[in-house]
């Protein structure tokens, strides 16, 4: 730990820039190693305390760390996934619990349920570990690398690879129950990967082919398939956004190529399509679909597909926001925005040192943020947007 007395619950501040389009003045902030404190005019949050996971080496261009933190509720620790190959555990204060090496950097985080943290490697291994010793219970050889966080489905644990196959493995044992396999196309595609959405007896996952599917979870059958990518277009056609579900019965999801759908998620019918390129994440709050990608950030109405509001991240990518207290906190490569969900206003960033690429972990009141450079933040947010 690094915090002396005065760091604490600290909010340090660089110069006022702007980072989105719309947007005038945005408040940019630094972070406790690099930065000298100031107080920002808004109070939005303070850091608890802040953790190095990683140490830099000489050799490294622009590091990144794509593994979301992990809660694990039963034992009150937090569970990162570093590019380093460990896995460690640890407490609320930042003291660190236990580590587990697996020895290959890390494209998804780990899932905790119930005790157990499932975590997918690029070692082409899922691993299931105890969540407070971190001993090993039991691992599954998939052989190929693991590219999303296990998505737990009853007495199963779904993973998805780099190389488009989604597999069901027994919780209790890893072994495999079944799995579901896509040729990837020939053209470029993009260097990520579909988790697939679960509910109720069906599952809707995207592969690098641009096509959606909704599988049944007693066997991996396939109930329906739909393809997005637009015709006569071969490259970068990839649906790698998690599909999100709404209470009407929509399934959505997008092609980087093809934009943004809204399909019936019994049938796969569209309903709707935004012709908006570049998306690779998805979130829906209510009614609205909040989609972050290439260069922007949007919101339309889940029902009719009508753009609420669009924002310019000028060159960033967004990645996958999470919704916290009455803001959007959308990871954009070098910074943290905090975002305005009825405008699409960026209302501060924060810049915790090389940028985030990992989407926040929120927990307990907390948001636990790991940065690029390796570092573990535990935020308290105020909830106050001034």
């Amino acid at each position: 730990m690094r915090a002396a007395s005065r760091w604490k619950r600290w909010v340090g501040g660089l110069a006022a820039a702007s980072l989105l389009g719309a947007c005038t003045t945005v408040p940019v902030y630094g972070n406790p190693v690099t930065a000298t404190p100031v107080q920002p005019p808004h109070h939005f949050f303070s850091v608890d305390w802040w953790k190095q996971l990683v140490s830099p080496t000489l050799l490294e261009y622009a590091p990144r760390e794509h593994a979301q933190p992990a809660y694990d509720s039963k034992n009150e620790r937090v569970i990162t996934l570093t590019r380093d190959g460990y896995v460690r555990s640890f407490d609320l204060k930042g003291h660190e619990v236990w580590r587990y090496p697996v020895g290959n950097r890390f494209y998804a985080g780990a899932t905790v349920d119930d005790g157990i943290a499932y975590v997918p490697g690029t070692d082409g291994v899922l691993y299931a570990l105890d969540a407070k010793t971190g001993a090993l219970k039991w691992k599954y050889a998939a052989g190929e690398a693991l590219a999303t966080a296990p998505v737990l489905a009853g007495d199963l644990v779904l993973v998805a690879s780099q190389s488009d196959t989604l597999f069901a493995a027994r919780r209790a044992s890893g072994e495999l129950a079944w799995l579901y396999r896509r040729d990837p196309p020939a053209g470029f595609t993009i260097h990520r990967a579909a988790a697939p959405t679960v509910r109720g007896q069906a599952a809707w996952v995207g592969f690098s082919d641009g096509t959606l599917v909704s599988l049944d979870l007693t066997d991996g059958s396939v109930r329906w398939e739909k393809v997005l990518a637009p015709s006569g277009v071969t490259q970068f056609v990839d649906v790698d956004t998690t599909p999100v579900l709404d209470e009407s019965g929509h399934v959505y999801a997008a092609s980087y190529a093809g934009g943004l759908y809204a399909l019936d998620a019994e049938t796969g019918d569209v309903v709707w399509n935004s012709v908006a390129q570049g998306i690779t994440s998805l979130m829906i709050h209510g009614n609205v679909v909040v989609a972050t990608g290439d260069d922007r950030l949007d919101a339309y109405l889940g029902d009719t597909g009508k753009l609420l509001w669009s924002q310019t991240l000028q060159e960033r990518a967004g990645l996958e926001p999470v919704l916290v207290k009455g803001m959007i906190l959308v990871p954009a490569q070098r910074s943290l925005l905090f975002v305005d969900p009825r405008t699409g206003q960026s209302r501060l960033t924060w810049n915790p040192g090389e940028g985030i690429s990992a989407p926040p972990r929120v927990a307990g009141g907390k948001v636990y943020v790991l940065s690029n450079n390796g570092y573990l933040y535990a935020l308290r947010l105020d909830g106050r947007s001034g």
